[in-house]
């Protein structure tokens, strides 16, 4: 069992709050919005919210990587 110390704890919350907030911005961005103007804007939107997930995914991989 690999132990967290409790700076990585707050790291991974703060990840975790990432998380969230990516997904609020990539929601708040398509509110209100709809045709062709909500197809363009959330295909652009879709690939940041997923390259900013990727990013916060390989951090979290990167804190709890069991030492070797």
């Amino acid at each position: 069992m690999t132990a967290i110390a409790p700076d990585t704890d707050d790291e991974l919350r703060e990840l975790d709050e990432g998380t969230r907030r990516a997904w609020s911005i990539y929601s708040d961005r398509l509110r209100e919005l709809s045709g062709e103007e909500y197809e363009r804007t959330e295909s652009e939107s879709w690939d940041e919210l997923q390259g900013e997930l990727r990013r916060l995914e390989l951090r979290r991989e990167s804190l709890t990587r069991p030492a070797v």
